[in-house]
């Protein structure tokens, strides 16, 4: 049975979201929402090994503090109804959107069969959580495609 709701489990999510806004976290997640749309493990990969880059910093802090949520409600310590309310966990649902289409092979080749496996969980363990990954999943590739059209659009352009 799930745990009920608590005042604690409020409290920290209240905590979690103090983490969400500080300065340099709120440019991580601008860019992973905003910019940082793999279009293969390829493009994944890229940023992932290129150690010393801003958006290698960008990448590490934002999946490992969604990774650490998330093991916080597959482990019981945060109420899981609580966590998926899309106001809370909405961004994580948009960052495995943009993995979900080749995580198999970004484990394959990370040699990590845990890799984003917290997150993945967290995200598909109830039928509400699926049907929003669906959701998230369709608008991620909406946005891919109007990115790869207006790059498209921009490179015919005459200069």
């Amino acid at each position: 049975m799930p745990k009920k709701p608590t005042i604690a489990d409020a409290q920290l999510i209240a905590q979690l979201y103090d983490l969400r806004r500080e300065s340099e976290m709120r440019k991580a997640r601008a860019w992973w929402g905003g910019e940082f749309f793999p279009q293969s493990a390829d493009d994944f990969l890229k940023v992932a090994w290129a150690a010393g880059t801003q958006e290698n910093a960008w990448f590490r802090q934002v999946s490992s503090y969604w990774g650490m949520v998330a093991s916080f409600v597959n482990n019981g310590a945060l109420n899981e109804q609580m966590f998926l309310a899309p106001g809370v966990s909405g961004e994580m649902f948009l960052i495995y959107a943009k993995v979900h289409p080749f995580i198999k092979e970004l484990r394959q080749r990370l040699n990590d069969p845990n890799f984003f496996k917290d997150i993945e969980k967290a995200v598909t363990h109830t039928k509400w959580g699926r049907e929003r990954l669906q959701f998230m999943i369709k608008r991620v590739e909406a946005l891919r495609q109007r990115m790869a059209e207006s790059k498209a659009t921009s490179a015919a352009a005459p200069r």
